[in-house]
């Protein structure tokens, strides 16, 4: 499916996000950022830990923690000025038409809840209100639909029961089941091996076509990203120092980007060392593009 590029679904100008020290002084985690997502487009977000993704996405979503200090020029979703929004309509966005999947389901869940207790609060706060049975097929039929098998079974477990993979399936559950315009994928591969990372990818790719959602995909994985996304944005320290189509980042000029790739060694002929990143002060003040 292409994506849809006559009217942005998200607009970021200038977004600045800061955390005062013990000094008092403003310590900057992004610097300056401009993005703009399209309906329908998968957006890779890269970077060392630290760089700013998950800020960013967070900011979008409203979920900057208490001591973030952040302003930007322009902050918009689907033509609504997000800046301008009262808290409370924010809120009801959040869960309706934006969501997001966390790194990590052994730390997202609720321990203590059965996973259709999360999900019936989840549907309960973001949806129309349902009588107990049309909940419970409600809830079974979106762990279907993320083919989760068993699922009036593994509704009734708790997440310690279940396999990494199985539990990030219940989040994506949890967050496409109502048809979000906008999904903020923060490394929802990150804990689980190969095999179950391409059929989460896959259970993401189907519920993103069917939505006809924008995505932000947040990993450390460059390869990855190359092979599930549109587009690329290249984060350091804050500041966006190169953007490019998904297949061109192999080709990528900015120096941090080729050193980003160098990370990644070969399975054929690996290099005896891998080269360690020069970094370059002027990657701080150099003037960054829109990603567009």
């Amino acid at each position: 499916m292409q994506a849809d590029t006559s009217q942005p679904l998200c607009e970021i100008d200038d977004l600045r996000i800061g955390f005062r020290g013990h000094d008092g002084e403003l310590i900057a985690a992004v610097r300056g950022l401009s993005l703009v997502l399209h309906r329908g487009e998968r957006l890779g977000i890269v970077g060392e830990s630290g760089s700013g993704k998950s800020l960013t996405g967070r900011a979008l979503l409203g979920l900057l923690p208490p001591a973030a200090q952040y302003q930007a020029k322009t902050m918009k979703f689907d033509g609504q000025d997000l800046l301008a929004m009262s808290a409370r309509k924010r809120r009801q966005l959040c869960g309706r038409q934006m969501g997001m999947i966390l790194q990590d389901p052994k730390y997202s869940l609720n321990p203590v809840m059965t996973v259709a207790q999360q999900m019936r609060e989840a549907f309960g706060l973001h949806g129309p209100k349902l009588g107990r049975r049309e909940m419970r097929e409600k809830i079974v039929a979106a762990l279907a639909a993320v083919h989760i098998r068993d699922p009036e079974r593994v509704a009734d477990t708790y997440p310690h029961e279940l396999s990494g993979g199985m539990g990030q399936r219940v989040m994506i559950a949890m967050m496409v089941s109502s048809g979000p315009r906008l999904l903020v994928a923060d490394e929802p591969t990150s804990a689980l091996d190969v095999l179950v990372s391409m059929q989460v990818l896959g259970t993401l790719d189907e519920m993103i076509e069917k939505h006809d959602t924008g995505l932000i995909f947040i990993s450390h994985d460059l390869p990855l990203v190359m092979s599930f996304c549109d587009r690329v944005v290249v984060m350091y320290a804050g500041r966006v120092v190169e953007t490019c189509a998904a297949r061109d980042l192999i080709h990528a000029q900015h120096p941090y980007t080729r050193g980003l790739l160098a990370a990644n060694p070969p399975l054929v002929d690996p290099p005896d060392e891998l080269p360690v990143l020069e970094r370059d002060a002027a990657w701080l003040v150099q003037p960054t593009g829109t990603a567009t």
